[in-house]
């Protein structure tokens, strides 16, 4: 298992109910066993002398948090964005962000690869398993890097890569949505997954337009401070 989180001095202003769900990425550090620093993404930017440095991480170390800890005075949003800056290995099919309820029951799942999956289940298992949203025309496994973001927003999850608009997708949600808060939330990987991958994580923001508006051409060449995505 390895992965490579972003180290770019990022600065986040935005309020506490945009909902950043990091927190526990903020805690690495290089003199840790197991983690060292790697380039990043962009190798250059407009107006910056700094390369984009990232975590390089091994099995040695396990990324979970209780998910209360994660939202410790608010409840999971119903609408969100989820955003991430990432490199899969060629071929994987790995989980990189997982969430689970006290039961141990997977509630929401970010899977890399060919076609992936978006899981997600309410806390009255809606939608089923065979009704999960698949994004059939993409591969997020290619061994590059890739800027990802979903929107969930009633009814439906829309899926932009690269800073287009992909496809939006049927979620079968019932009618008063919920993801508890009580179980444990785990990075880069599923808890009885093994796979191997590189990725650079940035941000899960509680305002479902985040993953439209905070996608701009300019951050996607590089010609930009890009924060949080």
């Amino acid at each position: 298992f390895g992965l490579l989180l972003s180290f770019r001095r990022l600065k986040f202003s935005l309020p506490t109910s945009a909902g950043l769900f990091a927190a526990p990425l903020c805690k690495l550090s290089e003199d840790m066993e197991g983690v060292s620093l790697e380039a990043g993404l962009c190798t250059s930017r407009t107006g910056r002398a700094e390369t984009d440095l990232s975590f390089k991480i091994n099995k040695k170390i396990q990324l979970s948090a209780p998910t209360k800890q994660l939202f410790p005075d608010l409840p999971f949003p119903v609408d969100f964005s989820l955003m991430t800056t990432v490199k899969a290995v060629k071929g994987s099919q790995v989980f990189l962000l997982s969430l689970y309820d006290t039961q141990g029951t997977q509630q929401l799942g970010l899977e890399l690869a060919r076609s992936p999956v978006f899981l997600y289940e309410d806390h009255e298992g809606q939608p089923t398993p065979e009704l999960y949203p698949t994004f059939r025309k993409i591969n997020l496994a290619d061994g590059k890097w890739h800027r990802i973001a979903y929107s969930v927003e009633g009814q439906s999850v829309t899926l932009y890569l690269d800073c287009e608009k992909v496809e939006t997708l049927d979620l079968l949600r019932g009618p008063d949505p919920h993801v508890s808060t009580d179980g444990v939330t785990v990075f880069g990987t599923r808890l009885l997954d093994e796979e191997v991958f590189e990725v650079n994580l940035h941000c899960i923001f509680r305002h479902v337009k985040m993953a439209r508006n905070r996608c701009t051409r300019r951050i996607k060449r590089c010609t930009s401070v890009a924060y949080c995505y």
